[in-house]
């Protein structure tokens, strides 16, 4: 699997609110919902990365013995 970077974001208290209250309508966390919101954005637009790999599937990752 590809390494993931981090990225610092800023954003106003009530937008963030906002984001948790929507990512636990959908069942993310809110660092999967502005990934899942970030990667919409940029299919519409026609800028998706034709090398990015797939969203993280949702739950727990698996350990190697599992």
């Amino acid at each position: 699997m590809s390494e993931r970077r981090q990225v610092l974001l800023r954003v106003d208290p009530a937008v963030h609110d906002a984001l948790i209250r929507w990512a636990d309508d959908e069942f993310r966390s809110v660092n999967a919902h502005i990934e899942m919101l970030l990667r919409r954005a940029l299919t519409d637009a026609g800028r998706m990365p034709s090398k990015a790999g797939p969203i993280r599937k949702r739950g727990r990752p698996r350990t190697r013995d599992g």
